[in-house]
């Protein structure tokens, strides 16, 4: 029995001492492994410790990246945490780009947090611009063109009260509001706010002299509306950068208009004329209607005359006189006819101006 406990202490100690030996061999690997860079933070003022640099390679996290990113922190006087810089990582964040951003920021005298570097940081991802160059746009003010060069205009088009077109080019100075760039408008923003207001500015001067003459007007109404409210900019000045005078908008509007009421008069016209057209056809037929009448009624007289006959009520003398009364009556009427040119005649040769 006492060797039985004996070779169950025995294996019991051998187990004990494999284990040992692994926890010895994973520590003085894990020493080997993170010395330079353990070294690396101790002598530039950035402690660190193993349990951190082991956490760090266990969350599958870079370590000498985030190491290194935060002995630049600690020498530029920023106090960052390596748990701080490993969540930003795993975030999706540029851990580098947040440090050089605060360091600026710190140099020109900006307050920037590092939460708020981070969250300017994941918001400027996959834009092309990162955390850096918002506080280096905060620091040194940038220039917008509007329109800009992305935009097929040339310039922003405004008529004037008189209906003349102004071709006008603006150049905006702005910088970034830090505060605001997470869920700010962006430069597409302030482009538009800045075009509505030269159309406005433009649309609202009696003539186009009055732009020519002043153009800092411009400028000037359209700074007083706030346009930079809810962006992630701060405008600092808005100078006109060109003005010119565009086409007579009002001439054109008047002339198509001219051109419309010429159509619709015509078409009125066209209306009436038809109209008569209908009402001539309308009397020739009613003429010819009793023109038939009336020979109806003539033909209704010799009727008359031989009923006349039969009953007694005319005899053969009144028949004669009234043949002798119609034979009198075309005779004048055949007179008068010929004496009618003849008369013209003697008085044309009469006339003492021929």
């Amino acid at each position: 029995m006492m060797l039985g406990v004996l070779g169950l202490n025995g294996k019991l100690g051998v187990i004990i001492s494999i284990i040992l030996v692994i926890i010895f061999l994973v520590g003085f690997g894990v020493i080997v492994r993170f010395f330079s860079i353990w070294v690396r933070a101790l002598f530039s003022g950035a402690r660190v410790t193993y349990i951190e640099l082991l956490a760090l390679w266990l969350r599958k996290v870079p370590v000498g990246y985030v190491v290194d990113n935060r002995i630049t922190a600690v020498k530029a006087g920023l106090n960052i945490s390596i748990d701080d810089l490993s969540t930003h990582y795993l975030a999706g964040g540029t851990v580098e780009m947040v440090i050089l951003a605060l360091i600026a920021a710190k140099k020109a005298g900006i307050h920037l947090t590092f939460d708020r570097a981070c969250a300017i940081d994941l918001a400027t991802k996959g834009t092309g611009k990162t955390v850096l160059d918002a506080v280096k746009t905060s620091v040194n003010p940038k220039v917008i063109d509007c329109p800009s060069a992305n935009q097929k205009r040339e310039s922003v088009d405004g008529v004037a009260k008189d209906g003349i077109v102004i071709k006008a080019r603006a150049r905006v100075t702005v910088r970034t509001n830090l505060e605001r760039f997470v869920g700010g408008a962006t430069e597409e923003t302030i482009i538009a706010r800045v075009g509505e207001g030269i159309v406005a500015t433009i649309g609202s001067a009696e003539t186009y002299k009055e732009v020519l003459k002043n153009p800092e007007r411009i400028s000037k109404t359209v700074l007083d509306k706030a346009l930079d409210s809810n962006t992630a900019f701060e405008i600092l000045s808005i100078d006109i950068a060109d003005v010119d005078v565009g086409d007579n908008v009002g001439a054109k509007l008047q002339a198509e208009q001219a051109e419309a009421n010429k159509l619709i008069a015509q078409a009125q016209a066209e209306v009436r004329r038809a109209a008569a057209v209908a009402l001539e056809q309308e009397m020739i037929a009613r003429s010819q209607e009793m023109r038939a009448k009336v020979i109806e009624a003539e033909a209704e007289v010799p009727l008359a005359m031989a009923e006349a006959f039969r009953s007694g009520n005319m005899g053969i003398m009144d028949y004669y006189r009234l043949k002798n009364i119609q034979a009198d009556t075309g005779m004048r009427d055949s007179i008068s006819q010929s004496s009618k040119p003849q008369t013209d005649s003697r008085r044309k040769s009469t006339d003492p101006t021929k």
